[in-house]
C-alpha cells in the first residue's frame, strides 16, 4: 500500500464509524388500531407522538423515527407485522403490543433476530419467569400484579366474599391467578367468559344475583368494558353489589361510560401502578399535554407507552446514537435511569418493573369530567413473584 493509500486509511475508518453512528433510528410500534380494541392503541399511538415531541425526534444525538403498525387484535396479524418491521422497514428496537396473546406470537420473532423488544403493556406471566429474556423489557407490569393488588384492597376493605368474571384467554387467566392469590375472603362464584366473542353477560349476571357477593371482580379491557357495564347497570346489579375492576375503567373508557350515563361506575375502585394526578413534574407535563392533544384524560396505556419511548431512549443516548451496541443499550436501560411518569422505580433481574400500586377512585373533575384519582397505596415497591422463575 504506497504512503498516500496509508495516510487515508485512518480517515476512512472514522468516516465508517461516525456513517454507524448517523444511522437514524428507527423504532416498530405494534398497536391495535383497528376494531372497537383500538381505543387503546390510538392512546397509545398519541402517547408516543407527544414523547416524540418532547424528546425533539431525537435519542443519543441521532434522529429517532416511528414505524407503527397495526395487529388487528389478532396474534397472526401481530406476528406478521412483526416479521414486516425486521425484514422489510428493518426496524432497531421493537415496542408497543398491548395483548399477551400477540405478544407470545410475536416477541420471538424480535428476541431471535437479536432485537430490544419492549413490551407497552402487555405483562405475559411467562415473560416475567420462565421465558424471560437478556432483551426483553416490560414498561408496564406482570398481568397477575394489578390483580395482586386489587385483592389486598378488598382485604382493607373488608369485603369477605366475592364472585369473578373475567375474559378466558392469557392475560384474564392471569387476572384471576392475581386476585385470587391475595384475596383472603371466599370465591363464591367464577366465569371465564369466551375472548373476544362474548357479548351477553345476562346468564352470568343471573348467577351472581343467585350468590349475593360482597363484591364482584371484572376483567374486560378495550371496548369489552363498555359492554359489559351497561349490562351491569342494565341488570340492576350495580344497586345491589360493589364493582371492583382491573383495566377497565382509565382515560379511554371513561368518556365512553360518561356518555352512556353510566353513573354507577363512579366511585368504584381499581389498583394501578400510576394514575393521572400522580405528583411528579414528568407525569404532568405528560397529561397537560395529551388532554391538549386529544380532550381526554390519558389511560395507564398512553402512560406506557409514553415511558417506553423515555427508556428507549435512555439506553440509545448511553451509546450516543450507536444503535449497534445492543449490550450498551440494555444495560443503560436496565438501570430504570429517566424520569418515569411513574415516579422512580427499578428493574428485575428479568427487566419487569418493580414499583408502587395505589388505589384509584373514578371520580368527576373540577371541570365534570370523569376521570381516575389517586388514593391509597396497596403495595410498595412490589415485585412480581414470577421472578423466580426466570434465569437470567
Amino acid at each position: 500500500m504506497n504512503k498516500k493509500l496509508l495516510w487515508l486509511a485512518p480517515l476512512a475508518a472514522m468516516a465508517t464509524a461516525t456513517s454507524v453512528q448517523a444511522k437514524d433510528i428507527k423504532i416498530g410500534f405494534v398497536t391495535t388500531l383497528t376494531t372497537p380494541a383500538s381505543l387503546i392503541g390510538k392512546q397509545q399511538k398519541a402517547a408516543v407522538e407527544i414523547a416524540m415531541d418532547h424528546i425533539g425526534h431525537k435519542m443519543g444525538g441521532v434522529s429517532a423515527k416511528i414505524v407503527f403498525e397495526d395487529d388487528g387484535f389478532s396474534p397472526k396479524t401481530g406476528k406478521q407485522k412483526t416479521e414486516k418491521l425486521l425484514k422489510k422497514d428493518k426496524v432497531d428496537i421493537f415496542a408497543g403490543y398491548i395483548w399477551s396473546h400477540v405478544l407470545g406470537a410475536s416477541a420471538p420473532v424480535a428476541l431471535k433476530a437479536g432485537k430490544i423488544f419492549i413490551s407497552s403493556n402487555a405483562g405475559h406471566s411467562l415473560y416475567a419467569g420462565k421465558k424471560c429474556h437478556k432483551n426483553f423489557f416490560n414498561a408496564a407490569w406482570e398481568n397477575s400484579q394489578n390483580a395482586r393488588a386489587l385483592g389486598e384492597l378488598l382485604n382493607q376493605r373488608g369485603v369477605k366474599t366475592l364472585y369473578i368474571m373475567a375474559a378466558n384467554y392469557a392475560a384474564g387467566k392471569q387476572m384471576v391467578a392475581g386476585v385470587t392469590a391475595t384475596f383472603k375472603g371466599k370465591i363464591v362464584g367464577r366465569d371465564m367468559t369466551p375472548w373476544p366473542s362474548h357479548a351477553d353477560w345476562s346468564a352470568e349476571f343471573a348467577k351472581v344475583k343467585a350468590a349475593k357477593p360482597e363484591g364482584v371482580f371484572t376483567f374486560y379491557p378495550g371496548g369489552a368494558g363498555p359492554k359489559f357495564l351497561t349490562q351491569f347497570k342494565q341488570s340492576g346489579l350495580a344497586k345491589q353489589i360493589p364493582l371492583y375492576t382491573v383495566f377497565s375503567m382509565d382515560g379511554a373508557t371513561l368518556p365512553l361510560f360518561q356518555k352512556a350515563k353510566l353513573t354507577n361506575v363512579l366511585g368504584t375502585y381499581n389498583t394501578m401502578f400510576w394514575a393521572p394526578d400522580l405528583d411528579n413534574a414528568t407525569n404532568k407535563r405528560f397529561v397537560a399535554d395529551f388532554k391538549k392533544k386529544t380532550g381526554a384524560y390519558p389511560s395507564h396505556y398512553a402512560a406506557q407507552a409514553y415511558d417506553t419511548i423515555l427508556l428507549i431512549k435512555s439506553g440509545v443516548d448511553a451509546v450516543q446514537g450507536n444503535i449497534g451496541n445492543t449490550d450498551g443499550m440494555r444495560a443503560a436501560m436496565a438501570k430504570a435511569d429517566y424520569a418515569s411518569v411513574r415516579g422512580k422505580f427499578k428493574f428485575g433481574r428479568n427487566h419487569f418493573p418493580i414499583q408502587n400500586f395505589y388505589s384509584r377512585e373514578v371520580v368527576a373533575d373540577k371541570d365534570g369530567k370523569w376521570m381516575v384519582s389517586l388514593r391509597n397505596v396497596v403495595f410498595n415497591n412490589h415485585e412480581t413473584p414470577y421472578v423466580k422463575d426466570c434465569k437470567l
